[in-house]
C-alpha cells in the first residue's frame, strides 16, 4: 500500500522559505503516470493545489503561485519536496502531498501538516 508522509518544519519566519518534504512508500515516485502534487488549506479555506511533479520529472504550477513555488524529487530517497519562497502570513496552511494517477484521477493523500508564517 502506498503511503505519503509530509515533513518539515512547523513554523516558518516572514520573508523566508517553506520547505516540505514528502516521503513516500510502498510505491516509486517514478511509475509511468503517477503524479506528486502538494496541495494545502489555509484556515478557513478552501484546498489549494498548489503545484505537481510528474514521474518523469516535469513540473506544473498554480498560476497564482508559480513565482514563488518549486518542486522538486530526490529519487534516490523516494521523495518529493515543496519550496515557497518569500512566505507571508497568508501562506499559514495544513500543507498535504497527494499522489495522483493520470488516467482515471485517483488519489492518495498524505495526513497535512500545518505549518504557521509567523515572527
Amino acid at each position: 500500500q502506498v503511503q505519503l508522509q509530509e515533513s518539515g518544519p512547523g513554523l516558518v519566519k516572514p520573508s523566508q522559505t517553506l520547505s516540505l518534504t514528502c516521503t513516500v512508500s510502498g510505491g516509486s515516485i517514478t511509475t509511468y503516470r503517477y503524479y506528486w502534487s502538494w496541495i494545502r488549506q489555509p484556515p478557513g479555506k478552501e484546498l489549494e493545489w498548489m503545484g505537481a511533479i510528474g514521474y518523469s520529472g516535469s513540473t506544473y504550477y498554480s498560476p497564482s503561485l508559480k513565482s514563488r513555488a518549486s518542486i522538486s524529487r530526490d529519487t534516490s530517497k523516494n521523495q518529493f519536496i515543496l519550496q515557497l519562497n518569500s512566505v507571508t502570513p497568508e501562506d499559514t496552511a495544513v500543507y498535504y502531498c497527494a499522489r495522483r494517477e493520470s488516467v482515471f484521477g485517483v488519489e492518495v493523500w498524505g495526513q497535512g501538516t500545518l505549518v504557521t508564517v509567523s515572527s
